[in-house]
């Protein structure tokens, strides 16, 4: 009697074990069915993907909201609506979406942007974008006799803000008195760019300069070395566009593979 007790005590003990073991599994048993803890895990990890980090507290908000889903699953599934064309059809465009999502990510793991690569592109865009800033205003118009005629009224004393604002054909800077802020030679188109670098601080263009819009008057209010930001400070900003463009290339390559009848 004893020994039987005792095997009784210990199948009852392993039974239990078992069921903490499966409730340690499962979110839940809904209509007699598991919700594993993996959706839980996902649903947070979605979560966190899209910026919303899970706290400790909002587990009880992800637990009825994955049992929710499954209450839902079931009645549709008794509807029968997982057979119809347009679940079907919906399902494997999910399907597709997160298996190319898993692709892309696999992609960028296996072929990670580089501190090096990073400092590359930076010293690129220091080489492109170094040297000289200009603060430099102009006035454009459609002829150059305008233009000359503008020219000879800022030498009889007009002020170059009051003409830019009412002749400009600039809509940006027209209002602004002309003002096209600091920026980089490279900025401009070829034209302008060269005529303005010809000048020194305070100086306006003798001439009119013709460019594919029309006919510019220019002047330089002022100039400096340029101004770039640091490494650290467009680290993730470059890391991302490498990123992009790495992708792009290698989307590029997988659709120039494929044969396609």
């Amino acid at each position: 009697m004893k020994q039987h007790t005792l095997k009784t005590l210990a199948a009852a003990v392993v039974l239990s074990a078992a069921a903490v073991g499966a409730f340690a599994q499962n979110v839940a048993i809904v209509n007699g069915k598991a919700v594993p803890k993996a959706r839980l895990d996902v649903l947070a990890q979605q979560l966190a993907g899209a910026g919303r980090p899970v706290t400790p507290e909002m587990e009880p908000q992800l637990r009825e909201e994955v049992i929710a889903r499954e209450v839902f699953m079931q009645e549709a599934q008794k509807q029968g609506l997982d057979t119809s064309d347009e679940y079907r059809n919906q399902l494997e465009l999910a399907r597709q979406a997160i298996l190319i999502r898993t692709l892309f990510e696999n992609q960028r793991k296996t072929n990670p942007v580089t501190d090096a690569d990073v400092q590359a592109e930076y010293d690129k865009f220091v080489a492109a974008n170094g040297g000289k800033e200009y603060k430099a205003r102009h006035i454009l118009v459609e002829t150059e006799d305008q233009a000359k005629k503008i020219l000879a009224d800022l030498k009889k004393g007009a002020k170059f803000e009051d003409i830019a604002k009412k002749q400009s054909k600039d809509p940006g800077s027209g209002a602004n008195g002309g003002d096209l802020d600091w920026a980089n030679p490279a900025s401009f188109v070829p034209e302008f760019s060269e005529a303005m670098i010809k000048l020194n601080k305070g100086e306006t263009t003798p001439a009119p300069v013709k460019s594919q819009f029309g006919y510019h008057i220019i002047r330089v209010d002022d100039i400096r070395q340029a101004q770039l930001p640091k490494l650290e400070e467009v680290k993730p900003q470059v890391t991302q566009q490498l990123q992009q463009q790495r992708l792009q290339k290698y989307q590029e390559e997988l659709r120039a593979k494929a044969k396609v009848e």
